[in-house]
């Protein structure tokens, strides 16, 4: 097993797309997303990533095979979704670095990889200049979800210990088609955010 991490500006990912789109939809059919998928979905949100001046890739090559990724942008290129619960709350959105996932094959979880992405985007952050903050937001599942499996484990104390805080003030919701829908429903985010 030969694993490799490699960052690549927006356009520069374009090439791995569809394996990046296949492994979004595997990985977060898996509680807590629970997410439907599809396949010309993902390629346009895939596609929004590469357009945004400042994006990055992140993705793990297990040999020539994408087994994780990653994808930051300055907040500044996001949805309304994303943006205003930090208007409201006085941010400067000019100023933070927006992470929009970080997926990663279950087998090869526990190897340093989920470190390696928030350091990857953080240094991309800084290097960018000018911003202040990273965040990313996380859906929120009741623990009593008729899904969620016996042994599962939030990732709430990775996420601490990489020095990120949740924010309870800061949320919205995203739209998607969980597993068990026959459509697409709102779904409730908050948002963890550190300093830079």
């Amino acid at each position: 097993m030969t694993l490799t991490i490699k960052t690549f500006s927006g356009p520069a990912a374009v090439p791995y797309f569809d394996d990046v789109a296949r492994l979004r939809i595997e990985v977060f059919r898996a509680f807590p997303y629970l997410y439907e998928g599809s396949k010309e979905y993902e390629r346009k949100y895939l596609s929004t990533y590469a357009r945004s001046p400042g994006s990055v890739f992140v993705l793990a090559f297990d040999g020539n095979e994408i087994v994780g990724a990653a994808t930051g942008t300055p907040m500044k290129g996001e949805t309304r979704e994303v943006k205003a619960p930090f208007v409201v709350g006085g941010f400067n959105t000019d100023a933070i670095f927006y992470f929009g996932e970080s997926i990663l094959r279950s087998s090869y979880r526990g190897r340093g990889i989920g470190v390696r992405f928030i350091e990857e985007r953080e240094n991309h952050a800084r290097n960018l200049g000018g911003m202040t903050h990273c965040t990313f937001c996380a859906v929120e599942r009741p623990d009593d979800h008729p899904r969620r499996p016996d042994n599962y484990v939030p990732l709430d104390e990775f996420w601490r210990n990489r020095g990120y805080l949740p924010r309870p003030d800061l949320r919205t919701t995203f739209n998607w088609q969980d597993l068990d829908e026959t459509e697409e429903s709102p779904k409730p985010m908050s948002f963890w955010i550190k300093e830079l």
